[in-house]
This record gives C-alpha cells, sequence and structure tokens, in this order.
C-alpha cells in the first residue's frame, strides 16, 4: 500500500479542516506542500479548496 493510500479521504469535499490532522495530511499530500505551508495558506486565503489551490498554483480536487 502506498503513502498516499494510507491517508483518509478528507471530511468535506470543498472545504479544509487545517485542525483534522487526517484532513491536513491529505490535502498537503493532494497540494504538495507542507502542512505548515498548507496551515499558512488557509489562514491567509481561507478554508475552500478552490481558493487554497489557486493560492497555491495547484489543481483542486
Amino acid at each position: 500500500m502506498s503513502a498516499s493510500q494510507d491517508v483518509l479521504k478528507p471530511r468535506f469535499a470543498q472545504h479544509i479542516d487545517i485542525h483534522c490532522p487526517d484532513d491536513r495530511a491529505y490535502w498537503a499530500g493532494h497540494f504538495g506542500v507542507s502542512g505548515d505551508e498548507l496551515r499558512s495558506a488557509v489562514k491567509l486565503v481561507g478554508s475552500r479548496v478552490s481558493t487554497v489551490a489557486a493560492h497555491l498554483g495547484r489543481q483542486a480536487a
């Protein structure tokens, strides 16, 4: 089983729950950033996946 399969799917498809370790790990892996980078992005632009993706220059789910 690969590392990406070990991470649970996020609880919400459109928002990142930055306080949930599983969600944080999933979205950090999805966007290819560290947990700290993801936390900073959410702090700057909010928790909507599409907004965070645009801020990071990545594709949304």
